[in-house]
């Protein structure tokens, strides 16, 4: 039997939901599951179901729901009376609070340790017991009663799992859903001192500073409070660049040799276990090297689909190059949480201060007061970036560029360094750039980076479910972490457990989520980077399959001409969700989407008949 209060109550046996009715019935079940083997007395069962005025018949209505519960639940599940009150026992049967409470444990002292991983992986696995509010069909008594301890719980947990992430450097896919917690729970401050850490890491020292002033408002007019210790350290680690606080000791907040004025080094930390990608890097590594010798190009393009590995290509042969660049490695994000272009200004006065130069409060990122003020701050932005960046042997990795006239005011700006791009697409505005375009992985490359994560021995037990779960991840490197980061926090499970899940389309984008990854999530930004009407040929094509196809098979799915339809499938092929494979017997292209962006078309509303309109029309 396996019981589940972390969420709507249920019970289930062999996989089959046991119908209970009523929300009486559901409060009696789950008041005899939270008392933990102990007795629940007549007293606190009326309170639970009533409040403070129980009816006469009380008693009665209790020996009813007890005996409408022995029925349903059969024989494995006893319920006793045992004055002063009822008794469950059920020595066979799970409970998912038990469960989460056990794991928590385990990942909080994983964390104590200083063992990230495992303490990430144990409490990520925690908290996907839950399935949304707890005990979401009771009674308000009983609601009231147990669940804000339980939601306080579920919050140190992810509290917990957040800080571990941050310590495996994992602070650029933290940003999203940091922000979304910190909007839903502002006066949590340990959240909000999170989320300014992992802002500051991923270069946003602006976006770190509003939301400590933000925190220190809501406080103020919500409390009467000054912010805590941890918030306000956290506050002054951004401020100086040196350590910020942490539980059991110091969370760095900026690479050591920063706070000692040595070379700035602001790279993420390596990938663990980098795997699948040699050719690409020795190329790039040698790449990199004529270029720091003037022997080449002063930029370096990475390209390809989200999940394919840009970013951590990058940041691995950046951390291989430290030999090059003695006078430093800096790493910028062009695109925000939401997948937006940040403004040109905001990445350089970043750069900036990365590099000790010490500007105003805005320091670029507020808004100017018009156009000619904001070309003026912009041209001054990159007059001081010429000016600490001459003469100096130096690797920038500017990493999601999305619009190429985005990057124009930061190359400006670095023309003395060596500068390394990631973005889904060729960026023509890059002149003289060495592109290395990134497919997905070969089989063998899949499962070496899979073995990496989940284990070789595991996977060579299990030979034709390892190569399932290859095959549906699609040699991409990012949902191959996430497969491998659920077979580790699930070391009982057989392979062919999560295989047979993925099996399933519908469920398989919902399986590549897991500890912070999430593999719809990657594609967002692509999609919001294509127009409203291509947007809309996605969702269109979602059901044309992964095999290769001509425009005239797209147009009549569009119900268009094979020239309008030629165009929309440009856009996509430049905005990353759709390949060029070859061409037909009569010299026509190929086209051919990844299976996984199929699936994430699926998932978007499908437009009216009429639409989308042609290009021409727009």
């Amino acid at each position: 039997m396996d019981f589940r209060v972390l969420g709507p109550v249920e019970a289930h046996r062999g996989g089959l939901r046991i119908p209970l009715s009523g929300s009486k019935v559901h409060t009696v079940l789950a008041a005899l599951l939270l008392a933990r083997g102990r007795v629940v007395s007549d007293s606190r069962l009326n309170f639970l179901l009533w409040g403070w005025e129980p009816p006469a018949t009380s008693g009665a209505q209790i020996y009813t729901y007890m005996s409408r519960l022995r029925k349903l639940l059969g024989e494995e599940v006893r319920i006793e009376r045992r004055p002063p009150g009822y008794l469950l026992q059920a020595p066979d049967s799970t409970v998912d609070l038990l469960e989460f409470e056990r794991l928590d444990r385990l990942g909080r002292a994983a964390l104590a340790r200083g063992h990230h991983q495992e303490a990430g992986a144990l409490l990520a696995e925690a908290l996907g017991h839950w399935r949304g509010s707890a005990l979401a069909n009771v009674t308000e008594h009983l609601a009231e009663a147990e669940l804000p301890q339980l939601e306080e719980a579920r919050m140190h947990a992810l509290e917990s799992r957040i800080e571990a992430d941050l310590a495996l450097g994992r602070h650029e896919q933290l940003t999203a859903e940091l922000t979304g917690l910190v909007a839903r729970f502002p006066l949590r401050e340990k959240l909000r001192a999170q989320l300014m850490t992992a802002f500051y890491r991923s270069g946003r020292q602006s976006d770190a500073l509003q939301s400590y002033y933000e925190g220190r408002a809501l406080l103020a007019d919500q409390l009467g409070i000054d912010p805590g210790e941890a918030l306000g350290s956290t506050y002054a680690a951004v401020l100086e660049g040196t350590r910020g606080p942490g539980p059991g000791g110091a969370t760095r907040l900026v690479p050591e040799q920063d706070a000692g004025g040595g070379a700035p080094d602001t790279l993420p930390p390596d990938v663990d276990g980098f795997v699948g990608r040699d050719a690409e890097a020795r190329t790039l590594r040698a790449q990199l090297a004529e270029s720091a010798a003037g022997r080449g190009p002063r930029q370096v393009l990475v390209t390809g689909m989200a999940g394919v590995g840009k970013t951590a290509l990058a940041v691995h042969v950046a951390h291989a190059a430290a030999g090059d660049f003695p006078d430093g490695r800096l790493f910028a994000e062009l695109s925000g949480a939401d997948g937006r272009p940040r403004r040109p200004r905001e990445v350089l006065a970043g750069i900036l201060r990365d590099l000790g130069e010490h500007l105003g409060e805005a320091g670029g990122a507020a808004p100017a007061s018009g156009a000619a003020a904001d070309r003026r701050e912009r041209e001054e932005l990159v007059r001081l970036c010429r000016a600490r960046t001459a003469g100096r042997r130096l690797l920038v990795v500017l990493d999601g560029a999305a619009e190429g006239r985005l990057l124009d005011p930061l190359l400006a700006g670095l023309p003395d360094a060596v500068v390394l791009i990631t973005g889904r697409a060729r960026l023509t505005q890059v002149t003289g750039a060495r592109t290395t375009a990134l497919a997905p992985l070969g089989d063998a490359a899949a499962f070496d980076l899979l073995a990496a994560t989940a284990g070789r021995a595991r996977l060579l037990a299990e030979p034709d479910a390892a190569d399932d779960l290859i095959g549906y991840c699609g040699g991409l490197p990012l949902a191959l972490r996430i497969t491998g980061s659920r077979l580790t926090a699930r070391p009982f499970w057989p392979v062919a457990r999560l295989a047979q899940r993925m099996a399933v389309p519908q469920n398989r984008l919902r399986e590549l989520s897991f500890g912070g990854l999430d593999m719809a999530a990657a594609l967002l930004p692509s999609l919001y980077a294509l127009p409203a009407p291509a947007r809309a040929v996605l969702a269109r094509l979602a059901g044309i399959g992964a095999e290769p196809f001509p425009a005239h098979r797209a147009a009549g799915r569009l119900g268009t001409t094979e020239a309008t339809a030629e165009q929309w499938l440009e856009q996509l092929v430049d905005g990353a969700l759709l390949d060029l494979c070859g061409v037909d017997l009569r010299g026509r292209p190929l086209y051919r989407f990844h299976e996984l962006v199929l699936l994430f078309a699926a998932t978007q509303p499908a437009p009216p008949r009429d639409q989308p309109r042609s290009a021409a029309a727009r």
